[in-house]
């Protein structure tokens, strides 16, 4: 095997995993796709995908890492969500994800989804000893989760087809 051939099916298994970490929050999505595109790029001695392309998906992607840091996080305290609930709701993913492991492959997203929901009701509640106020709490937090996810898809179909462009269509 050459390493051109390695480099570019370690390229395609990356670029797969980003797009997995698209939906599954667990794997970091628009990095795995940069790394997979540098990687293919590396193989084939940066002939068809060069540098100037690798910064501009690293731009890409590090407007999602930021999308994803804050956004959700922007969307919550406006709504006047606590920060203790959105740590409630960071710890309720991670114990929820855990918890629910052994169901293969949706039991870790369901849990961390449910467990994130319920770890963030309940600090709220416990603040605010209002079971409406808490609920709103929850579907702010869920709508800009939501808002930041359409927008890392929204960038990783631009990475991709700048990627797919630059590599076959150039």
């Amino acid at each position: 095997m050459t390493i051109t051939t390695l480099s570019t099916a370690i390229g395609f298994i990356l670029i797969s995993l980003g797009l997995i970490g698209i939906i599954v929050p667990l794997l970091p999505g628009l990095p795995l796709l940069w790394l997979g595109a540098f990687a293919w790029a590396w193989g084939n001695d940066f002939q068809q995908v060069g540098w100037p392309t690798l910064i501009a998906l690293a731009l890409l992607a590090g407007v999602g890492i930021v999308v994803d840091l804050f956004l959700a996080s922007a969307i919550s305290r406006r709504a006047g969500v606590s920060w203790r609930a959105i740590g409630g709701a960071i710890l309720g993913g991670l114990l929820g994800g855990i918890f629910l492991t052994w169901i293969p492959i949706l039991g870790p997203l369901a849990g961390a989804l449910i467990g994130a929901v319920v770890g963030m009701w309940l600090i709220e509640y416990r603040i605010r000893g209002d079971s409406e106020a808490a609920t709103n709490a929850v579907w702010s937090y869920l709508s800009g989760v939501a808002f930041s996810s359409l927008v890392n898809f929204l960038l990783a179909l631009l990475m991709l087809a700048l990627f797919f462009w630059q590599a076959y269509w150039s």
